[in-house]
């Protein structure tokens, strides 16, 4: 268990919450440019200042926070063993994206808030009304003031499917004394991969495990059944590739590469799906600079022949775009964000090609490469020969597919593993008393 004498004697931690606590003013600005850009969801904005839009559930309460869609899906599966297994869990997250996916696939037994923003203050106030019984936090969600106060109130804290990247770690490793008081609040880590591992026991987290990554035992991403077949009627016999998951910058590259695959591939589909959703309008116009023919479908529309470009500018349809299409581009790899998960596609066999910026998920993209699994782009200009060679050598393409998804599958088995470790705290024993103590 974390040092709670530790965390309550620790002045770095004293001095970070009562700055923390004076930054309302600053929080405030930033809540209302997320809400001008349509990245918070204006009915629930007291949410991310502390104020509970929901009762807490009787009994011990397990708090999860996931910060955007990647991690919501990857911690789904665990929150619904824990669901099923009695716990009452609630998820927090910070995207509107990732509510409205939660919306749509949490369990029975679980609940969603937005997570408030980490002042003292704010954070206090949240707990106050949830009052978790313990607290999973995924990935790289690392909040000082929400660590500290839940090592305050005894709350035993978790980082599960944790992940530390080598810029990470520097930056961590530079902070110093902020870092060790952070890390100390931590009872227990469980990291994705070996190397995670090593970073976070360096930072000093001295409990810490590698169960394996959460994203390998999460579900296929599913897709309707009457609108898989709608669109695939639609789009007749000619050939798809998919540019998922694109952030600015990476559109266009999709649109470039597109045009020099019209070459050899003249009645080629490019269903091209920004990351967010909300950016659909931005994108459209992109299009139209371009003088490309286009459907948009958040607007109800199918493509049409001429159609060169398919807009899907909606959310929770990754499943129905990969089934469509012959060959996929995971975004956020030629953008500095760090990858996207690539074990949908893989789970799907769909032949994957990535640009070179996938920190976030590298654990995942090395078993990829070293199995021959997926194709890597160094530069932008080279996406289109990728594409390509894919479309032109189906064999070879679906030999590809095929080795990724036996990646996936032997990579299966951490949801189970991480349960193991959770036990202890999702089932405490009951404190020993002395004889003749009534308490």
């Amino acid at each position: 268990m974390a040092d709670r004498d530790k965390v309550a004697r620790s002045l770095t931690l004293r001095v970070w919450r009562a700055l923390a606590s004076l930054a309302m003013p600053g929080l405030k600005l930033v809540h209302a440019s997320r809400l001008k850009s349509g990245k918070d969801d204006p009915q629930r904005g007291d949410e991310r200042f502390g104020q509970a839009s929901l009762p807490r559930p009787a009994g011990r309460l397990v708090w999860v926070h996931a910060a955007s869609v990647g991690e919501t899906n990857s911690i789904l599966p665990l929150i619904e063993r824990l669901t099923g297994d009695g716990h009452a869990v609630l998820l927090t997250t910070v995207t509107r994206t990732s509510a409205e996916v939660a919306a749509q696939r949490l369990p029975a037994g679980a609940l969603h808030q937005f997570a408030p923003y980490d002042a003292p203050q704010l954070v206090n106030r949240f707990l106050d009304h949830w009052r978790p019984d313990l607290a999973l936090v995924v990935e790289s969600e690392l909040w000082p003031s929400t660590f500290s106060l839940l090592a305050l109130r005894g709350v035993p804290l978790v980082i599960v499917n944790g992940r530390m990247s080598s810029r990470s770690f520097a930056g961590w490793h530079r902070a110093g004394r902020i870092a060790r008081a952070l890390f100390s609040c931590v009872d227990l880590c469980l990291a994705q991969s070996n190397g995670d591992a090593a970073r976070y026991r360096a930072l000093g987290i001295a409990n810490v495990r590698s169960p394996g990554n959460l994203k390998y035992d999460a579900e296929p991403p599913a897709a309707d059944p009457d609108a898989l077949a709608e669109l695939a009627a639609s789009l007749s016999d000619r050939p798809v590739w998919l540019a998922a998951s694109t952030h600015p910058g990476e559109e266009e590259i999709a649109l470039d590469a597109q045009a020099e695959l019209l070459r050899r591939h003249p009645d080629l589909l490019l269903l091209l799906m920004p990351r967010h959703p909300a950016r659909g309008q931005e994108v459209a116009l992109q299009l139209t600079a371009r003088n490309l023919g286009f459907a948009r479908r958040s607007a109800g529309e199918l493509p049409k022949p001429e159609d060169t470009v398919y807009l899907v500018d909606t959310l929770g349809e990754m499943g129905l775009a990969l089934r469509l299409s012959r060959v996929v581009f995971l975004g956020g790899s030629f953008a500095r964000v760090g990858g996207h998960n690539p074990v949908e596609p893989a789970q799907l066999a769909v032949p994957l090609v990535t640009g070179p910026h996938v920190a976030n998920a590298r654990a995942l993209y090395r078993d990829l490469w070293e199995g021959k699994a997926s194709l890597r782009v160094a530069e932008p200009e080279g996406l289109a020969a990728a594409i390509d060679g894919l479309l032109a050598d189906p064999a070879a393409a679906s030999a590809m597919a095929a080795r990724a998804l036996a990646v996936a599958g032997e990579g299966a088995g951490a949801l189970q593993r991480a349960l193991d470790e959770l036990a202890p705290f999702l089932y405490p024993k009951p404190a020993m008393t002395e004889p003749g103590d009534t308490r």
